[in-house]
């Protein structure tokens, strides 16, 4: 089992669940701050400060100071005037932390202060539309909150209307839109990633088991292929959640909640088509989160349902699981250190 340190922010409101965030190696994981529901982690590029999104009804956002032993200090929160933010990050600039609010469909823009704690919110935004899933796309529902490798565009995928926006972020951290991609009926999108050096993006949709592969340029997103994140003829209900790219571009690795696999994609050269070449149990139920280790070689997998926290090599682009995974209530997230 590896030794490297992580973040694991779990669901506190479920039966069995955690208390909040926790720290160790995967053999020695405590919790460190106890917060409800922090659903999504961030940690600020300098590696001071940690931020958490509380999905709760009433929205808010955590402010954490990092200690030397790795323990937490709470320095404030603040409400994201939305219902369940499940996903933060904070701006190349480092200046603004803004989060996706799920149920309600908004953003909402804090920024930071130099003690790393979070002013008031500066700028919110409310989506509107619907798609044709009557359950789970009867409104709204932001999911993801992410910027281009230039950090010139920050991009909101919205779950309920098929959407993905593009918008320039100002000074004042007001969002300006810039275009809209509206990936097909039903899909579902729910998390994005752009290739580091080809004009490339590729959306995982929670509804139909889709990757969306898409050209990139200025902020402007076109469907260029439709790709399953399953095998043919799977069978059985799956939900999409999480998708990460490699710091090369060759390889995506998407999770499927229901099949319990991870599903990894080669790339091509140009970023503009993709191809399963691998699906692995993520050594779980549930897989929500996935995230690599500091050394590119390695993978975890959040395994919700399951309370397991599953880790992966990393060799061609191609994954093996490794020893047994860690024991955790509910993790949901992962961010090692």
């Amino acid at each position: 089992m590896t030794s490297e340190r992580i973040y694991v922010g779990s669901y506190t409101s479920q039966a069995g669940g955690g208390d909040g965030i926790a720290f160790g190696p995967l053999d020695g994981i405590e919790t460190v701050a106890t917060v409800a529901d922090p659903s999504f982690l961030v940690i600020s590029a300098d590696g001071r400060f940690l931020y958490a999104c509380d999905e709760e009804d009433n929205g808010r956002v955590a402010a954490f100071a990092i200690q030397p032993d790795g323990g937490l200090e709470l320095l404030n929160q603040q409400p994201t005037g939305g219902v369940h933010p499940c996903h933060l990050d904070i701006d190349p600039s480092g200046r603004f932390v803004l989060s996706a609010n799920y149920t309600s469909g908004s953003v909402a823009v804090h920024p930071r202060n130099e003690d790393g704690s979070l002013g008031e919110r500066v700028y919110f935004v409310q989506r509107s539309g619907t798609g044709p899933n009557a359950e789970r796309q009867e409104g709204p529902h932001a999911h993801q909150i992410a910027f281009d490798p230039a950090g010139a565009y920050v991009f909101d995928i919205d779950l309920g209307s098929d959407t993905v926006y593009s918008s320039t972020l100002g000074e004042d951290g007001v969002l300006h839109e810039v275009d809209q991609l509206r990936v097909h009926p039903g899909a579902g999108p729910r998390h994005m990633v752009f290739h580091p050096t080809a004009d490339a993006a590729y959306v995982i949709n929670e509804l139909d088991s889709t990757l969306t592969v898409c050209s990139y340029s200025d902020g402007k997103l076109q469907v260029v292929q439709t790709a399953s994140t399953r095998p043919a003829d799977s069978p059985g209900e799956n939900f999409p959640a999480e998708l990460l790219i490699s710091a090369d571009g060759q390889f995506l690795y998407g999770s499927n909640r229901g099949d319990n696999t991870i599903a990894v994609f080669e790339t091509a050269a140009d970023g503009q088509s993709v191809e399963l070449v691998q699906t692995i149990s993520s050594g779980g139920d549930w897989p929500r989160h996935l995230a690599f280790g500091n050394d590119g070689k390695t993978l975890y997998a959040a395994n919700e349902r399951s309370d397991q926290i599953a880790t992966f090599t990393i060799a061609d682009g191609r994954l093996t699981q490794v020893g047994e995974p860690a024991v955790w209530p509910k993790p949901v997230c992962v961010v090692p250190v």
